[in-house]
């Protein structure tokens, strides 16, 4: 019975999830596997991969034949390079000390850039946000901008509509006093035109007067 080392498919549509497995290579994608040795979740940044790593190496060991995506992962995690250093083990080009510090000193450079990669990804999406939030404030000072400016538009279209109530109630008490003014004036006439009658009713009673006492004058003589 041949082997395959592959890729099971779970999770949502849209958002894949594998496992990483052992099985017949006659069997289905998705059908019976003979043991599940990791899984693989692409969706997140690095990609996150969690392998037995004693597990796909004694699939190696025995025959398994990875499919390229799954020899990708083993290679990753360093299967494949354990697989290649248990080889020389047997032949007695290494110890298993010597295998064992290789493979060490291979998984902590691996887990150094991986770290190194999350770090610029870090920093990456920090620089987005901040990009994002420093265009965020630059759009509400316009939006405050411009309500200002709308505001003070609306205070200058309506200062002219003032000035002129303004300028009415000014110019109404000049009028009241105006006519306040033409009232006695008005009576000023009158009475002026009412003098020269009383003048002339005065000159008609002395001028009566008169000739009675010159007749008395002349009596007198006689």
């Amino acid at each position: 019975m041949s082997v395959k080392i592959r890729l099971q498919r779970h999770g949502k549509k849209g958002k894949p999830f594998y496992w990483v497995v052992a099985a017949d290579a006659r069997s289905k994608r998705d059908g019976k596997y003979l043991e599940k040795i990791g899984t693989y979740n692409p969706n997140t940044n690095p990609a996150t991969i969690d392998l037995n790593l004693d597990s796909a190496v004694k699939w190696l060991h025995n025959g398994a034949q990875p499919t390229e995506t799954a020899k990708a992962i083993l290679s990753y995690k360093g299967a494949l390079l354990k697989h290649h250093l248990d080889g020389g083990i047997r032949k007695g080009a290494l110890t298993q000390e010597q295998a064992d510090a290789k493979l060490a000193a291979w998984l902590e450079a691996k887990a150094g850039k991986v770290d190194s990669k999350k770090e610029g990804l870090s920093k990456a999406q920090a620089d987005v946000k901040a990009k994002a939030l420093k265009a965020e404030k630059e759009v509400n000072a316009k939006r405050l901008a411009a309500a200002a400016q709308a505001e003070a538009d609306a205070i200058a279209a309506s200062t002219p509509a003032v000035e002129e109530v303004v300028a009415e109630v000014d110019a109404a008490p000049e009028e009241v006093i105006v006519e306040t003014v033409e009232t006695p004036v008005a009576e000023v006439e009158t009475v002026t035109e009412v003098a020269p009658a009383v003048e002339e009713v005065v000159a008609e009673v002395a001028t009566e007067e008169t000739p009675a006492a010159e007749e008395t004058s002349e009596e007198k003589e006689a």
